[in-house]
């Protein structure tokens, strides 16, 4: 990893694991322990926000370039990985470094202490920090390794790897970000490396259709105001290929890097997000099932099922 780059990610809090890896505690993992309130997942499927370790394996790695990242553009090394850390070590490393994130809440007189206790053994590993996740050559061994151990995975991929996709060690709920309704909008908003982006991504639809039965699957559309918050029935087409379990509509945040390429204004209210939704589920079949205005996100289903909310012990 570039050093500019590493001394920019400590920075922002990022613990660094090995030469492409890193741990950084969410937002909403910080409130929920000063019980300040909780993200969207555990809303909408049960999972524990201070139990929650968001890695990334694949620091620097995209082939996109999507104008609404966080991430500075200026430190992609690439778009394939000739070395990797191993499994081990970035779970080991995501632990001991999530301790040491967590470590400063000892001393706030707001601290939900049991909370604190627990989440000393994170058990819910979002793979889906920075970079994408699916470069990482031992994604597989790294989530199997994780399920060994009892953890709970969630892997968040642009879809630019369809064949990967398919030969996937299946996460615990799988993300397919569609970022646009067609490739025009998907070139102008994503900035694909390969030219043939939007075909992989369509094929990768078409291969989270066949796996609905075999893991939990979700579409997570970013919805950016003033460019694609356009054509409900394209969207709802591209809902009608994959078939998700879960669709998450969101809106974009004026956050980190993407403050250099987009404005505020590009940032919808929760309102006009929910209205957004609304319309996509006339074309699609699919109904509003939840929604946290604070975070600006509403989850379609075709039906509400028990087995949304997660269970654990």
């Amino acid at each position: 990893m570039d050093e500019k780059h590493k001394a920019l990610l400590e920075k922002q809090h990022y613990n660094i694991i090995g030469s492409y890896s890193a741990v950084k505690l969410c937002t909403w993992t910080k409130k929920s322990m000063r019980d300040l309130g909780v993200c969207y997942k555990e809303r909408f499927y049960g999972i524990r926000c201070h139990l929650c370790c968001q890695i990334s394996t694949t620091i620097g790695f995209c082939q996109n370039s999507c104008i609404f990242c966080w991430r500075p553009m200026e430190y992609t090394d690439g778009i394939e990985m000739k070395e990797c850390d191993e499994p081990e070590k970035i779970v080991q490393g995501a632990i001991e470094g999530q301790r040491k994130l967590l470590s400063g809440f000892g001393g706030f007189e707001g601290t939900n202490r049991e909370k604190l206790k627990l989440a000393q053994e994170p058990m819910h590993f979002a793979i889906s920090l920075s970079g994408e996740p699916t470069i990482y050559p031992k994604l597989n061994e790294l989530i199997r390794l994780l399920h060994s151990k009892g953890k709970t995975t969630f892997v968040v991929s642009n879809g630019m790897l369809p064949d990967r996709i398919k030969d996937m060690e299946l996460p615990t709920q799988l993300y397919i970000s569609v970022d646009a309704p067609n490739e025009e909008l998907f070139k102008k908003i994503d900035n694909p490396s390969l030219q043939d982006g939007w075909q992989r991504l369509m094929k990768t639809l078409d291969i989270l259709n066949g796996l609905k039965e075999k893991t939990r699957t979700t579409l997570r559309l970013t919805l950016i105001k003033g460019m694609n918050m356009t054509l409900p029935e394209e969207w709802a087409e591209k809902i009608l290929r994959a078939q998700p379990m879960f669709v998450e509509v969101k809106a974009y945040m004026f956050v980190g890097f993407s403050q250099l390429r987009l404005k505020i204004e590009n940032m919808p209210r929760h309102e006009e997000v929910k209205e957004f939704a609304e319309e996509i589920c006339k074309h699609s079949g699919y109904s509003i099932i939840d929604e946290q205005p604070e975070s600006r996100v509403v989850l379609l289903m075709k039906e509400d099922r028990p087995e949304r909310i997660m269970k654990f012990d």
